[in-house]
């Protein structure tokens, strides 16, 4: 993996800039991963900095590393000599910049943190050590007097996050010990992040995310009236149909064709998924393994931020995708079995068939939405990621 060049510009939480620290080199090459930029910073130049947001970067999201700068707020000047930054205004507004992304934004969110904590009869015992910020979360670990907690703050397209975990099977998510809209204070969970599982491990990820969606069959309706994304037939064409509509001229010709004739042919594609039995309910929107944490029997299903309601097997594309193709094709095999067991006649082979172009479609829409309500610095993350999801979906209808 590459390494990190970082440059952290300073500022003081009532906004005023001080400049910027010499380069440092850290490890962990992705951009949102901020731990060790704090961790850096205290080592190297002994200074306490709390990260903002991302300014400038060079070269593309992945594989990451490379040079990057970022905002970040001190309490005191560094004894540190610091340069004047001139690449960028750092202290510029954006109507689009998250609250945690401003001098002093994150003061709300601990005090909100603070307050759930002491209304469990918990204190924070050490500093609250940042672990992620960029355009999608901020996550915070706090040594509490009972464990670890983990705090999320989220914009406002994922905000509902904190509307649907509490209605959640307490089994099957994190526990939770707070929630409001665009955050949520989350016990510890035991275990790992589960990007190198096993099939074993797979297969019962697969079960847990059917066995919680069955439950939620006959529920939509209440998700909805909570704001839950409406990710049905209709709806969904209406969003694919507008990204479409935005990048067509991006595709070569063939692609071009492909995507035109699947896009045409979504109302009669979403009149067969009816025929196959599986109705609408929860979706996660991004589940994958990296998404669940725990170990084998103790799974737990993390960020619910995409969440919708729509056909339950949206779900399957992103999850086989970082699978090599043996155990993406026995985790179909279970998704279908599971359906089967729950829903017997239906055929979730076929509305899985139906789905994957579908969901390949919906991902250009995910990441245009990201880019629609995000200030421009931080569009490095997602830039190409909207053509390159309608790229797969031409490949797959082809």
């Amino acid at each position: 993996m590459p390494d990190r060049v970082v440059t952290l510009v300073l500022c003081t939480p009532s906004g005023e800039l001080l400049g910027a620290l010499p380069e440092m080199v850290v490890l962990s090459p992705w951009w949102q991963h901020v731990d060790d930029v704090v961790s850096g910073a205290k080592d190297t130049f002994g200074v306490d900095v709390r990260v903002l947001r991302l300014l400038t970067c060079r070269g593309p999201y992945y594989p990451g590393g490379g040079p990057v700068a970022y905002l970040a707020e001190v309490d005191h000047r560094p004894q540190t000599p610091l340069t004047p930054w001139h690449a960028t205004d750092p202290l510029a507004d954006h109507p689009l910049r998250h609250s945690y992304a401003r001098p002093g934004g994150h003061r709300a969110d601990l005090a909100w943190a603070e307050h759930v904590l002491r209304s469990h009869g918990v204190t924070i015992v050490d500093a609250p050590q940042q672990i992620r910020t960029w355009n999608l979360s901020c996550i915070w670990r706090l040594t509490t007097s009972s464990g670890d907690a983990w705090l999320k703050v989220v914009p406002s397209f994922f905000a509902h996050e904190g509307v649907v975990m509490p209605l959640l099977d307490p089994a099957m998510v994190p526990p939770l010990l707070g929630a409001a809209r665009g955050r949520v204070l989350l016990a510890d969970v035991p275990g790992e992040d589960q990007y190198e599982a096993t099939r074993v491990a797979l297969l019962e990820m697969v079960r847990m995310l059917v066995r919680l969606q069955a439950g939620w069959i006959d529920r939509t309706a209440e998700l909805l009236a909570l704001g839950v994304p409406d990710l049905r037939g209709p709806a969904l064409i209406r969003r694919i149909e507008a990204t479409v509509a935005r990048h067509r001229a991006e595709l070569n010709p063939a692609e071009r064709r492909r995507i035109d004739t699947l896009v045409a042919d979504l109302p009669q594609r979403f009149a067969e998924l009816t025929t196959c039995g599986l109705p609408d309910t929860l979706v996660h929107g991004d589940f994958h393994p990296g998404n669940v944490r725990g170990s084998p029997g103790r799974f737990t299903i993390l960020d619910w931020g995409d969440s919708g309601v729509g056909h339950p097997l949206l779900d399957q594309l992103a999850f086989g995708q970082r699978l090599d193709e043996s155990d993406r094709e026995a985790a179909e095999q279970e998704w279908a079995l599971q359906w089967r067991i729950g829903i017997p006649g239906c055929d979730a082979d076929r509305a899985a068939a139906l789905l994957r172009p579908v969901a390949a479609l919906y991902g250009s829409a995910v990441y245009d939405r990201f880019l629609d309500n995000i200030e421009p610095d931080e569009h490095c993350y997602h830039a190409g990621d909207s053509l390159a999801s309608l790229r797969h979906a031409a490949d797959l209808a082809g």
